[in-house]
């Protein structure tokens, strides 16, 4: 499951995914029943798609209990995610700016999270960002340099 595969995933998909990975394994009805009431597929729809995430190599058959066989998945939320990620980015030519705009104006980036962003890029460029960092540290709020 720590395998790090590059498999695109329609909606559909990634929601069978999400309850598969609440799971970590389960038969289809299994599934199925992981899915929201409201908007929960016909068993046959399940089993179609997770028949379609077994050959995109995304979940795999682990064993067969009676006539059901239980899944597991094969990619982790984490590479989906990123796969997703990238993908849009790439909608942006690959610069994350109009992505974070368009989040900040939406309300949907927080004080806290530009700052859990900041120590991540920090800890992936410690001296890079060391000249910003000391910048920021000279002036007060008024804008003036102390």
């Amino acid at each position: 499951m720590t395998q790090k595969k590059q498999i695109k995933l329609t909606k559909f998909e990634m929601e069978m995914m999400d309850a598969l990975w609440q799971l970590s394994s389960g038969s289809v009805r299994e599934i199925q029943e992981q899915l929201p009431l409201k908007k929960r597929p016909a068993y046959t729809t399940v089993q179609t798609i997770i028949r379609r995430l077994e050959e995109k190599g995304a979940v795999r058959r682990v064993k067969k209990i009676g006539n059901a066989f239980i899944f597991e998945p094969v990619i982790t939320r984490q590479s989906a995610h990123h796969r997703l990620i990238n993908e849009l980015l790439e909608l942006f030519g690959g610069s994350a700016r109009p992505l974070m705009a368009h989040l900040a104006e939406s309300g949907k980036l927080s004080l806290e999270d530009i700052r859990e962003m900041e120590t991540l890029l920090i800890e992936q460029d410690p001296e890079g960002s060391s000249d910003s960092k000391s910048a920021s540290t000279t002036s007060d709020n008024s804008g003036r340099h102390k």
